[in-house]
């Protein structure tokens, strides 16, 4: 903060700037209103600056929290969310203290694509309402919403409220191409205020806003309420832990001299998420689009989100009754662009060729945050993304057979080694022995006719879990029913628990047949063989 006050200040004027019509968009879009946006994006958006992991990120109101949060504003009213909130809060400071922060990175890519490429796509839908200047439509599903908005629109139409959101939208989607340094937000939504309020145009506004902060108050605590409000409360957590862990990745790739702590960044937005609800503030994440635009910006400290907030915390104290002033439409209009920003075409396009497992993981995300919800498509991404890479996984996994004169030749003459080619067989074990390629080991393996012995060659075994052990343990008894003895060599310390404790080979370590090198388990394969051959020998010479 000593070191660039200034650029820091600077910035946060600029994402002020940035978020001020945001704020107040996702506001109204959660269902709590314009005061609720500019709360949260003030007080999360300083609180997060100050407790957070990340010098650069910045917190507040965003598109995908207000996707969660309309069904909740639907069923439980104003104060369920407020209560979901401080939930969400206190669940995000348990995640911190259990340093729940490290596993962000095994979300994968085509997960996060199709997550975004959802989330946009409800946005816009979400802005039916203000684009078409038509009232709020029942119900929790967004596209069939949008959709019954269309055909009350087409039946009696009003221009004025879709042509500004259009205007708005096309101002900063170009402009962001021309100038991205300039607010273009901020400009296209104050010129659409002017030629409202300047020309016959009539469209709904945001109305008259507070000048000030509301007083600090608990009176939505209903601890009755707990238990039917713990699956929303999760669901808030999960997204606002993704979001800012996702944030706080984005903002450490655009700058090389940062590196986030995610552990304290869920910390720092437990605390935001606990605080906010007491001053009638909806959920709050940290904001990718802000982040972004604060790096840009050149702020290096905590500084300049934390002047973000103030300069908003002024704005709602000198400014609230022109803020008031701003059409829905607008507002709408803003939000229209973001959705359409959020969506990194080439980065899509990219992520559908690589793979069929990418593309598919990357639609079905996208299609279940439209249809279901955020948490689910999520989990849902990465339950078909473990599903994929098990079965890639378990197809590297093999079973070998090797001819003895490619292993190792031990000292064996060329009489006792023909002997060992027609009695001993040797298969080598390639890659993971789990739940997922064990069972075709044990077709394989049971297949083996008209030998003696059988030698597992265990050393190229990446892991053994209880279904591997336990299949090979079954392996091992029907082998042994037949009369054919199985060694195993080359067994590494780390599985001898797992093969041990679940039956596998627990007969074969107490009778000395695990071996630490091929040549050895030969060497007593052919002892064997010799003793066989004794005692056979011998029952053919014994008198009947």
């Amino acid at each position: 903060m000593r070191r660039s006050p200034g650029r820091d200040l600077l910035a946060g004027v600029t994402v002020a700037i940035i978020a001020l019509p945001l704020a107040l968009g996702f506001g109204i879009s959660s269902g709590l209103g314009a005061q609720a946006g500019l709360v949260t994006a003030i007080v999360a958006g300083f609180l997060a600056a100050v407790f957070g992991g990340s010098n650069l990120q910045v917190s507040g109101p965003t598109g995908a929290m207000t996707v969660v949060l309309v069904p909740i504003v639907a069923v439980h009213g104003p104060t369920g969310v407020l209560m979901v909130g401080m939930m969400a809060g206190l669940i995000l400071l348990v995640l911190a203290w259990a340093r729940g922060g490290r596993y962000m990175r095994y979300v994968p890519a085509p997960v996060i694509e199709g997550f975004t490429l959802g989330i946009a796509v409800v946005i816009a839908l979400q802005q039916a309402p203000f684009v078409l200047g038509l009232p709020q439509p029942e119900g929790h599903n967004v596209l069939a919403g949008a959709l019954s908005l269309v055909r009350d629109f087409s039946a009696d139409p009003d221009w004025t409220p879709l042509l500004i959101a259009l205007g708005v939208a096309a101002v900063m989607l170009v402009g962001a191409r021309w100038r991205p340094t300039l607010p273009f937000s901020l400009l296209a939504v104050a010129a659409a205020t002017l030629l409202v309020h300047l020309s016959p145009l009539s469209t709904p506004t945001i109305g008259a806003l507070p000048a000030g902060l509301p007083t600090p108050s608990l009176s939505f605590l209903d601890p009755s309420a707990v238990g039917p409000l713990m699956s929303a409360a999760l669901a808030v957590a999960a997204l606002a832990a993704l979001e800012s862990l996702l944030s706080a990745t984005v903002a450490d790739g655009m700058r090389v001299d940062e590196r986030h702590d995610p552990d304290r960044e869920l910390f720092g937005q437990g605390v935001a998420n606990v605080v906010v609800p007491i001053f009638g503030g909806v959920p709050a994440t940290a904001a990718i689009a802000r982040t972004a635009v604060n790096v840009r910006s050149g702020a290096n400290s905590r500084l300049a989100a934390a002047s973000h907030a103030l300069v908003l915390a002024m704005v709602v104290l000198l400014a609230s009754p022109l803020v008031g002033l701003v059409p829905l439409a607008a507002l709408g209009g803003v939000l229209l662009a973001t959705a359409v920003r959020m969506v990194e075409v080439g980065s899509v396009r990219a992520m559908m060729r690589s793979t069929r497992g990418d593309a598919v993981v990357l639609v079905l995300t996208a299609v279940a945050t439209l249809a279901l919800d955020l948490v689910t498509a999520v989990l849902l991404g990465m339950a078909v993304t473990a599903f994929l890479a098990l079965r890639a996984v378990s197809r590297d996994a093999r079973l070998n057979r090797v001819e003895l004169s490619q292993g190792p030749p031990g000292d064996h003459g060329a009489r006792e080694r023909a002997l060992l080619d027609e009695h001993i067989v040797a298969y080598r074990l390639d890659g993971p022995l789990f739940f997922a390629a064990a069972h075709r080991f044990l077709l394989e393996l049971t297949e083996v006719a008209d030998v003696s012995v059988v030698i597992l060659r265990m050393s190229r075994v990446s892991t053994v879990d209880a279904t591997g052990a336990l299949v090979l343990g079954d392996a091992i008894e029907r082998l042994e029913r037949r009369g054919i003895c199985v060694l195993l060599s080359g067994v590494r310390p780390d599985h001898t628990r797992a093969l041990t404790a679940l039956g596998a080979g627990a007969r074969l370590f107490e009778r000395g047949s695990v071996f630490d090198s091929t040549p050895e388990a030969i060497d007593f394969a052919h002892t064997l063989l010799r003793e066989r051959g004794t005692m056979e020998a011998a029952d053919e010479t014994t008198p009947r």
